[in-house]
């Protein structure tokens, strides 16, 4: 709960009310499996854009490449739409179909 204060200029009258702030909803960032970006640039691209280690990169390189998807994180809005965008980017700069999506976690609502 927080306070708000409103004035009115009519009557001259400041009130205090009370409001529910609302968690914002976390996204989560998903790299798509293809049968053409090579292995070892996802890693890369999973070390890069994600700051995951290694060994990190390669198991989550690995399940996109068996499941067809992998979760690379879990972030605010503006930061998961920021490095599906770095991801894009860097493929599309070395000629990589790579694809990365963002959807919204489950159990949260979109604000």
């Amino acid at each position: 709960m927080s306070d708000i204060f409103r004035f009115d200029t009519e009557e001259q009258t400041l009130t205090k009310e009370k409001i529910k702030l609302k968690k914002p909803s976390k996204y989560r960032v998903i790299i798509l499996n293809d049968d053409f970006t090579p292995m070892e640039f996802v890693v890369w691209i999973l070390q890069m854009v994600f700051h995951r280690s290694r060994a990190e990169s390669q198991q989550i390189m690995l399940k996109a490449h068996i499941t067809g998807k992998a979760l690379c994180g879990v972030y605010s809005h503006d930061v998961a739409r920021t490095k599906v965008a770095q991801v894009q980017q860097l493929a599309e700069q070395h000629g990589y179909p790579l694809h990365c999506t963002m959807e919204v976690e489950e159990g949260e609502e979109e604000s």
